[in-house]
């Protein structure tokens, strides 16, 4: 066994790098979902490995699934794609399948860029099956960037611009430091001639009155039917239940996650969002910023602190997820079809077991 990075890999794929081929795949389509991301950075592994045995193909892809995981910040939604590939994996790549191994792999991979085409198109299918969640004469309210409700609401707009009657208002919630991704939705729907209200995370409560439905997309769906998305969905969906108005949650099938959050603090990654402090270093006068320069930190010191290993930084507020219940949310639509929360369960088990 070589190393790549820090992590073991097989010496014929050591010049393989995931993390780069990981994030090279998100640039180069814009469209496609961590989830999707993760699953097509496996495919392209198996494709240069030249592992012989099942034993080495289903190492190979765990080890490389678990370090992928390790350098991503908010690894949550990328994790049920690599989990949801291994267990492909585990159920392809039996003892008793038959023909050579050389034959069972190459099955494997047309099997896996099938599952990745139809991954793809499963945002066509939520968006024919939210749209008619879109009444004539509503209010929807939305926040993010989320692609899948983006093509949801396109898809109702194209709806009324073919002689349907649907003629409905969005209000988008944006938050200033990720507001290019919000406002490339924004520009498609007006563009479909559906009128966009713009407004900050704290007029949410004022505009919840006009409101006649919530959409969001998800990171990720957890195992008791709550999702993880976007910091800030969580305080629209609580606002939501006060005031009486429906919450839904579009997403693919393939972010179901087997996580089990109890709360916002155990979600299994580093977030900092909350950081108390007891003075800000940029008002230090000269002589108490003098005095903080002579003070040994860990940077000054570094040689007893470095492991050799870049670790991700944790998330900040710009990139923060938080967790909401599933108790605020009436149901998820999915490209199987609309789902309660409890329902989520019952399609893992499905999967895994």
């Amino acid at each position: 066994m070589a190393s790549l990075g820090n992590i073991p890999q097989n010496e014929k794929s050591k010049s393989f790098d995931i993390v780069e081929t990981y994030h090279r795949l998100l640039n180069e389509d814009p469209d496609l979902t961590m989830p999707v991301a993760a699953i097509e950075a496996l495919i392209e592994l198996l494709v240069q490995s030249r592992a012989v045995t099942v034993y080495e193909t289903l190492d190979l892809v765990k080890t490389q699934s678990d370090y992928l995981k390790s350098r991503i910040p908010n690894s949550i939604s990328l994790s049920a794609g690599t989990d949801l590939f291994q267990r492909y994996m585990i159920s392809s790549l039996k003892p008793s399948s038959t023909g050579n191994f050389e034959t069972v792999r190459q099955h494997l991979l047309s099997n896996g860029r099938l599952f990745v085409s139809r991954a793809k198109a499963g945002r066509e299918r939520i968006a024919a099956y939210g749209r008619h969640f879109v009444r004539d004469g509503s209010v929807v309210l939305t926040h993010g960037g989320s692609r899948v409700v983006g093509a949801l609401l396109g898809k109702a707009a194209e709806a009324s611009k073919s002689g349907g009657n649907v003629r409905f208002k969005v209000i988008y919630v944006i938050n200033d430091a990720r507001s290019s991704e919000s406002k490339a939705v924004v520009f498609a729907l007006r563009a479909k001639g559906v009128p966009v209200a713009t407004i900050s995370e704290g007029a949410v409560g004022y505009a919840m009155g006009k409101v006649n439905l919530v959409i969001v997309g998800a990171e990720g769906v957890v195992e008791n039917g709550g999702i993880i998305s976007r910091l800030g969905t969580y305080q629209i969906a609580l606002l939501a239940k006060a005031a009486g108005k429906p919450f839904y949650v579009a997403a693919e099938s393939h972010k179901f996650v087997r996580l089990y959050p109890l709360g916002q603090y155990d979600l299994g990654i580093d977030q900092e969002v909350i950081e108390f402090k007891t003075e800000d270093e940029d008002d230090l006068s000269p002589e108490e910023r003098k005095f903080a320069e002579r003070t040994p930190t860990i940077e000054e010191r570094k040689e007893y602190f470095d492991t050799g290993i870049d670790l991700p930084k944790p998330n900040t507020a710009v990139d923060a997820v938080d967790f909401t219940p599933p108790a605020l949310v009436l149901a998820l639509i999915t490209e199987s079809g609309v789902l309660t929360p409890s329902a989520v369960s019952e399609e893992l088990i499905s999967v895994w077991w």
